[in-house]
C-alpha cells in the first residue's frame, strides 16, 4: 500500500433529491466548486432503481465535456464531487464519488476532509479480511458501514463514524435518498437548501446560488441529515469537546460570495483586512494592491481602513487555476508565471502596499514582488492577513510537511529578506480572531499555533514522520 509523500488540500461536494433533472444542477453546483478540487470529479445518480455513475480526472467541463453523458445519469437523486486529494493518489480509482454494493444495496460516498486514523482503520479491516479498490480514506467509511450489524443504514453511519476521527463533511446517496453529514467539530462547511421541492446540499452556498436554490441553514456540527421524498430528518453523533471550524476557509479558501460557518466570506475578509491595517500600517505608502482574487476583499479592508487608494495592480488570468493548490510543483511555477501580469502605469513610481492572505511555500510571492518592482514601483510593502503558517495542517490544506512551510524555520525578517521586500507583517493570531464571526463554535488554528484539537493514532503520526512532516516534534499540545 503506497501513499503520497504529502497530505493535500480538501474537496468540494455537491447533493440534491427530488428534481428531474439532478444530474445536471450537480453539474453546476460542481462548476461553482471548481476552486475545491482540480483533479477530477464526478457524479453518482439514482432513479429510486438503480444508480448510475459517471467520473474522470481533470476539471469538471472536461470530464462532462459530452452532453449525452447526462442521459446515463438518470433518476431525481444526484451527487457530485470535486478532488484534489487528501489521502490518496491521483488516480481515477481514487475519483469520487466512491461506490459499491453491499448488503444494503448501492451506497455512494463523496468526502470533504482527512481523516487521522484511516491507516490502523484501513490495516484492522484489512487483516479481518476487507479488500480495497483505493487508496482513499474515503473507502474507510464505506467498509465500516458496509460491516456494521446494526440495522438500518443511518444506525450503520452512526456505528462507522464513531470509529473515524478527523475533518469530513460527507454526502452520501443511496437508492431512495441521500444523507448529509458534518463532523462533530465542525472542520468544513456544509450547507443546506431548498429548490422548487428539491432539497439541497454543497460545500458553499454559492453552488446553490448558481441553480436558484435558497439557502437554509448550515448542517450543524455531528448532525446526520437524512433526506429522502418524505423530508428531511435530523440524527447527531456524539458531540466533541469544543467546535473547531477551519478559520482557513475565511482566510483563502471559500468564495468570498460564499456564506460559511454562518456568515459571508466577503464580510469577513474585510474585516480581517481592516484588522491587519489596525496592526501592521505601511508608515509610507501611495496606494494597496490585492493578490487577486482571495486576498481582493482583504485589500479592500485593509485600503478602507488606511485610508489609502485601492487599485489594480495585478491582473490575474482567469483562465489559469489556483496555483496553491496545482498537484504538480513543476506545474504550480509554470503558473505563476502565466497567472499574473502588472499594470506598469498604476504600479510606477508608487510606494505599494500589497495585502496577500497567506504565505506558504513563499514561492509565489516571491515571483509576485519581483514583477511588481520590475514593473516601476519604488516600495514593495508586503501585509499577510494571517499569521505565519508554521505547522502542517493533519485535516485536509495543502501543506502536509513543516519543510514546505517558509515560516516553520525562519523569522519574519528572514523571510523579508528572502521575499526582497521593503517590509513584512503578518495579521496576529488573536486579530485575526477578533476579526472572524464569534459565536458558540470556535475555530481550529493548528496550523498557525500547533496546537492541535485532535491527536493521529501512531501508524498515521508515524506515517508523516517517515515522509518528513516531523510530526512527532510538535507533541500535539492541546487547545483549551
Amino acid at each position: 500500500m503506497k501513499f503520497p509523500p504529502q497530505i493535500k488540500e480538501y474537496c468540494g461536494i455537491f447533493g440534491i433529491l427530488g428534481h428531474p433533472r439532478a444530474a445536471e444542477l450537480t453539474y453546476l453546483g460542481l462548476y461553482s466548486l471548481q476552486h475545491r478540487g482540480q483533479e477530477s470529479a464526478g457524479i453518482v445518480s439514482s432513479d429510486g432503481d438503480r444508480t448510475y455513475r459517471h467520473v474522470g480526472l481533470g476539471l469538471v467541463a472536461d470530464v462532462f465535456s459530452n452532453p449525452k453523458t447526462f442521459l446515463g445519469l438518470k433518476g431525481s437523486i444526484a451527487i457530485g464531487h470535486n478532488r484534489y486529494s487528501t489521502t490518496g493518489s491521483n488516480s481515477i480509482v481514487n475519483a469520487q464519488p466512491l461506490a459499491i454494493n453491499y448488503h444494503g444495496g448501492p451506497l455512494a460516498v463523496a468526502h470533504n476532509g482527512n481523516l487521522v486514523n484511516s491507516l490502523t482503520l484501513r490495516r484492522r479491516l484489512e487483516a479481518e479480511g476487507s479488500i480495497f479498490q483505493s487508496t482513499s480514506d474515503s473507502e474507510v467509511i464505506l467498509h465500516l458501514i458496509a460491516r456494521s450489524r446494526q440495522k438500518g443504514l443511518i444506525n450503520q453511519m452512526q456505528e462507522a463514524l464513531r470509529q473515524v476521527e478527523g475533518a469530513y463533511s460527507l454526502v452520501f446517496l443511496a437508492k431512495d435518498r441521500i444523507v448529509a453529514v458534518r463532523d462533530p467539530r465542525g472542520f468544513r462547511p456544509l450547507c443546506l437548501g431548498h429548490k422548487q421541492g428539491a432539497i439541497v446540499v454543497a460545500s458553499e452556498s454559492c453552488a446553490l446560488d448558481l441553480i436558484d436554490a435558497d439557502y437554509v441553514r448550515d448542517v450543524e456540527p455531528g448532525e446526520i441529515i437524512e433526506i429522502d421524498a418524505t423530508g428531511h430528518r435530523s440524527y447527531f453523533l456524539p458531540a466533541a469537546d469544543r467546535v473547531t471550524q477551519c478559520v482557513f476557509e475565511f482566510i483563502y479558501f471559500s468564495r468570498p460570495d460564499s456564506r460559511i460557518f454562518g456568515e459571508y466570506v466577503d464580510k469577513t475578509r474585510r474585516k480581517i483586512g481592516k484588522q491587519l491595517a489596525q496592526e501592521k500600517p505601511a508608515s509610507s505608502a501611495d496606494i494597496v494592491i490585492s493578490v487577486p482574487d482571495s486576498s481582493n476583499t482583504a485589500a479592500l479592508g485593509y485600503a478602507h481602513a488606511a485610508n489609502l487608494p485601492f487599485e489594480l495592480g495585478l491582473i490575474r488570468n482567469h483562465y489559469i487555476g489556483r496555483t496553491f493548490i496545482h498537484p504538480i510543483p513543476a506545474m504550480r511555477d509554470f503558473n505563476v508565471r502565466i497567472k499574473f501580469n502588472t499594470v506598469g502605469g498604476v504600479l510606477r513610481g508608487k510606494r505599494v502596499v500589497v495585502v496577500d492572505d497567506s504565505i506558504v511555500r513563499g514561492t509565489t510571492i516571491k515571483k509576485l514582488t519581483r514583477l511588481i518592482r520590475k514593473a516601476g514601483a519604488s516600495e514593495v510593502h508586503l501585509r499577510i492577513s494571517s499569521p505565519p503558517v508554521r505547522y502542517p495542517c493533519l485535516f485536509g490544506m495543502d501543506f502536509g510537511t513543516r519543510q514546505e512551510l517558509i515560516a516553520a524555520y525562519n523569522e519574519v525578517e528572514q523571510i523579508r529578506d528572502f521575499l526582497d521586500v521593503d517590509s513584512l507583517e503578518y495579521l496576529s493570531i488573536e486579530g485575526l480572531l477578533e476579526a472572524v464571526p464569534k459565536g458558540r463554535c470556535g475555530y481550529c488554528t493548528c496550523c498557525f499555533t500547533g496546537e492541535y484539537p485532535i491527536k493521529v493514532d501512531e501508524a498515521y503520526d508515524k506515517f508523516l514522520h517517515e515522509h518528513g512532516s516531523n510530526i512527532l516534534e510538535l507533541d500535539f499540545k492541546k487547545t483549551e
